[in-house]
């Protein structure tokens, strides 16, 4: 997989398209799952997660020699930023009509962070029956503010390793961190989710 990840990053260097479109479809549903973890909650209705990573793919289609001439960045922590970028704008679109105030804004236009209701759903959709309605609400409540009792970049590696599939080492490099402190981290956060997550676990037949 590395080799052929590789031989694609050449040619597409080498002003293949063809390459660089499959490299980004084989991170598509990756990165469809990191816009939908992401998106505001009230736009769920309104913005498709895959029309974000569309818009994604048109800007890095244009920007890919940009990104080859300074080679800062792995490709794949690229296409994230660039998605993620893209998800930002979106958000301003929708959001910002009518908003006057600068810091407000300002705050829309960096709003691409994890949502901790999009998640505390995503962990309750993994295990509980959509019939049992009741019990969904007890425990999503229960997973959402363990959440929001998590520091932001812990609920960025819980999602990351848990959700997205990254690797350790795939979730360092995007956030910055060590590897080690990044899997520190990620086991914290698992450590203080335990509680809440052990009804999922149990209804799953497994652990959290």
């Amino acid at each position: 997989m590395e080799a052929r990840h590789e031989d694609l990053l050449a040619r597409a260097r080498a002003g293949d398209p063809r390459a660089l479109a499959e490299l980004f479809d084989a991170q598509r549903e990756r990165l469809i799952r990191m816009v939908a973890l992401r998106l505001d909650s009230r736009l769920r209705r309104r913005v498709d997660p895959a029309d974000v990573v569309q818009e994604a793919w048109i800007e890095v289609a244009r920007r890919f020699d940009e990104w080859a001439a300074a080679g800062k960045v792995p490709f794949p922590v690229w296409l994230r930023l660039s998605t993620a970028q893209c998800l930002a704008q979106t958000q301003r679109r929708h959001l910002a009509a009518g908003v006057r105030d600068a810091q407000r804004e300002a705050a829309l236009q960096s709003r691409a962070s994890i949502s901790s209701a999009n998640v505390a759903d995503a962990f309750v959709d993994s295990a509980t029956s959509p019939t049992h309605a009741a019990r969904r609400d007890e425990v999503r409540t229960r997973v959402l503010a363990a959440l929001e009792g998590l520091d932001e970049i812990d609920r960025e590696i819980v999602v990351l390793r848990h959700f997205e599939g990254l690797s350790n080492a795939e979730a360092a490099a995007e956030l910055g961190l060590e590897e080690a402190a990044a899997s520190k981290r990620f086991l914290r956060a698992l450590v203080r989710l335990r509680p809440a997550l052990e009804p999922l676990a149990r209804e799953a037949g497994g652990s959290p």
